[in-house]
């Protein structure tokens, strides 16, 4: 009966407690990198946690997305516990089906994430995760830049430039201000917040803010909540930073446009598809409305031939809204410690699904 108890003694000092029914580590859990573009400071933390990290060779963007890039990701995907999605192509069924069982999380890196197939990760009970607040300063800086390019007719005046011809005069090439006028907010989150303040310092006469319900933030940035057609009604310049739903899908429309001011401008940062193109177009061809400035459009990239180009009073970016070295890196990290929480068994930081 000694030498029993001496062995069992001396397996319980050579083998790790964990003997004959080893448990999950972090170093077998595997995570998947969509994009080669990815930062390195997101990179690091996966790699500081001890998590197989596997990264595409390709971008995930444009058609080398859509080709090159997809048939790598369906190799790769296979036994990975969690998806750093970034992208804004779609997260396709077949990706999730080549996953497997053991896929916990997907993290994209965008605030956005109606690309995201959120239906189908709710009903495998895989959780999602976004990159909120932390692009807010940088996107409300675009839509400040928007603003005042639409206002200021910049796609008038940069042609003039290029054409080496200006149209000098007392009453040429006159814009709108921004001095005294009245702003509607659609959407009064973390980036609709960050406008205000930034335009604060414009001499803004009013600010109103529409969504669900009125905020306790709109008080403190002496912004009135008011329904969406009064906003449309009242304003001069309109600006949308709502996420993209069912519910938000071609907002602006015929309809909403024909509630605004002749003199009022539109502005939308948060997707395409918020604004219905052709209304918009025929609202800006005919004057309806004073002038709009999109950093997001329907499809992306917007084809160099697209009517919407050919108008004078539209000033088009190519969604850089959240395109700045530090922003860049704070989604990058924040999308992969949300992938560090799922997998050590932890609260999301900021969930979408959880």
């Amino acid at each position: 009966m000694c030498i029993y108890v001496i062995a069992a003694a001396l397996l319980a000092c050579v083998l790790p407690p964990s003997y004959g029914n080893p448990p999950t580590t972090m170093a077998q859990n595997k995570v998947l990198v969509s994009s080669k573009d990815f930062p390195e400071s997101g990179l690091k933390v996966l790699q500081d946690n001890n998590f197989t990290v596997v990264q595409t060779q390709f971008l995930n963007f444009g058609e080398e997305g859509k080709t090159k890039n997809n048939e790598e990701l369906l190799k790769l995907i296979p036994g990975s516990s969690a998806l750093i999605w970034v992208s804004n192509l779609p997260l396709s069924t077949e990706l999730l089906d080549k996953a497997g069982p053991q896929l916990k999380i997907v993290a994209t890196a965008s605030a956005g994430y109606n690309h995201c197939n959120v239906n189908e990760l709710k009903s495998r009970g895989i959780k999602l995760s976004n990159t909120p607040n932390v692009l807010s300063p940088a996107v409300a800086e675009i839509a400040v830049s928007l603003v005042l390019a639409a206002a200021r007719r910049f796609t008038e005046n940069l042609d003039q430039v290029r054409r080496g011809e200006w149209e000098i005069g007392f009453d040429k090439v006159l814009g709108q201000d921004v001095r005294g006028s009245t702003f509607g907010i659609v959407g009064l989150g973390g980036i609709g917040q960050a406008v205000v303040r930034r335009l604060a310092g414009f001499e803004v006469g009013r600010f109103l803010y529409t969504g669900h319900r009125e905020k306790p933030e709109g008080k403190e940035l002496k912004a009135e909540f008011v329904a969406l057609d009064e906003l449309l009604a009242q304003s001069d310049f309109v600006v949308l930073a709502v996420p993209l739903t069912e519910e938000t899908r071609h907002m602006i429309n015929s309809t909403t446009l024909g509630k605004m001011k002749k003199n009022a401008i539109l502005v939308n940062v948060g997707r395409g598809d918020l604004v219905d193109q052709d209304a918009l177009y025929d609202a800006l061809k005919n004057k309806q409305i004073y002038a709009a400035g999109l950093d997001v459009t329907t499809p992306e990239p917007l084809p160099k031939d697209h009517k919407l180009l050919s108008l004078s009073n539209l000033f088009v970016l190519p969604h850089v809204g959240s395109a700045t070295v530090r922003t860049r890196s704070d989604m990058a990290v924040l999308a992969a410690n949300n992938v560090v929480k799922v997998l050590n068994g932890e609260k999301l930081l900021t969930p979408v699904l959880d």
